[in-house]
């Protein structure tokens, strides 16, 4: 992990195209800005976890469901090999 120290205004640059910039530091809190092409997604990390999680699910249940429906075009004569 690279940790950087930054004060307010100043920057932190990712690749030629995402600026990270510290808005303000108020106790144990800091405010930043990001700007990103509006192709790259930005979301806080439980967030990102949340739509991980929730991508899974749909592809397991697409996985379910093609399983199903083989099983339903499967003929009985199918089932007895």
């Amino acid at each position: 992990m690279l940790v950087l120290s930054r004060k307010k205004n100043e920057s932190i640059m990712i690749n030629d195209t995402i600026e990270i910039k510290i808005i303000s530091v108020e106790g144990d809190q800091v405010r930043i800005g990001i700007e990103a092409p509006r192709n790259v997604e930005v979301h806080r990390k439980e967030i990102y976890l949340a739509i991980k999680e929730e991508n899974e699910v749909a592809s397991q249940s697409k996985l379910d469901w093609v399983e199903m429906k083989k099983l339903m075009n499967e003929t009985p004569s199918d089932k007895v090999k």
